[in-house]
């Protein structure tokens, strides 16, 4: 879980490069979210729903991958 503790959210969309519209969140991504033919998508609790709904090349049944402690919890 340590070696993604910088990675920001890139949800719900999942944008890369100039496509990177709607992806400011600037929380942590605490789920990583495979998709196909794409780098996963880091995700925060906020935006792992709306991800597995809008980004594009996310697998189905989703494949979910915790990375980080969300915020805000005890270790």
């Amino acid at each position: 879980m340590g070696v993604h503790r910088s990675a920001r959210c890139r949800g719900p969309y999942g944008g890369e490069g100039h496509q990177a519209d709607g992806t400011d969140c600037a929380d942590p991504a605490v789920f990583e979210v495979a998709r196909h033919n794409r780098p996963p998508l880091p995700v925060c609790p906020v935006h792992l729903g709306p991800s597995l709904l809008l980004a594009s090349g996310i697998l189905w049944p989703p494949q979910i991958h915790l990375i980080a402690r969300a915020p805000g919890l005890p270790p």
